[in-house]
């Protein structure tokens, strides 16, 4: 009996010491965005090998950056969560296009969402004979304009295809479709 007692002593000495503090998400932080105070939490945890969290010390490090991948709610946060790179990457641009609900699907978008922006007839006009034109492009983010009611899409392209793109955009006369992630 005494030696089952100092075994669970130590076990629970062990368990209880060997906590470290840590970051975790706050609030789910989609790829691309900026990390805010907001964002990241101080954790708990027990020490485990097999993780490498961030330190509570490298929050000042964090705060800042962008997420270099989708973080969930609780999620840990890791040298490989975030970047420092910036956004645009040399060579690419990010064009914002404003689109009306029947321009976009009514599914949420994500950064790094892949879509096509399909250049579409203007009003009255005829159908394409062939297949429409269309720019492949990377979602970075989203957000609704209040005052429209419109969703503003900001997508990733390549530096060349940014001002067709912008300029089809300006006309309205284009519509997003979401891809599927696979390749």
């Amino acid at each position: 009996m005494t030696a089952l007692g100092c075994v669970l002593g130590a076990w629970a000495w062990n368990a209880t010491t060997s906590t470290e503090e840590v970051l975790a998400a706050r609030n789910t932080i989609h790829r691309g965005e900026v990390i805010t105070a907001e964002d990241v939490q101080r954790i708990r945890i027990s020490g485990d090998p097999a993780l490498e969290p961030l330190p509570v010390s490298a929050y000042d490090d964090i705060i800042g950056q962008r997420a270099a991948l989708d973080i969930s709610v609780g999620g840990l946060l890791t040298t490989e969560s975030t970047t420092g790179d910036p956004l645009p990457a040399e060579g690419q641009s990010i064009v914002g296009i404003s689109l009306t609900p029947a321009q976009v699907p009514a599914l949420p978008m994500h950064g790094g969402d892949k879509v096509r922006i399909i250049v579409t007839p203007a009003a009255n006009g005829d159908m394409p004979a062939s297949t429409p034109q269309f720019t492949v492009a990377e979602v970075v983010d989203t957000a609704l304009d209040e005052t429209t009611g419109n969703t503003v899409v900001n997508v990733l392209v390549p530096y060349a295809d940014a001002g067709v793109l912008a300029a089809r955009a300006a006309t309205g006369n284009v519509a997003l479709v979401l891809d599927s992630g696979a390749e």
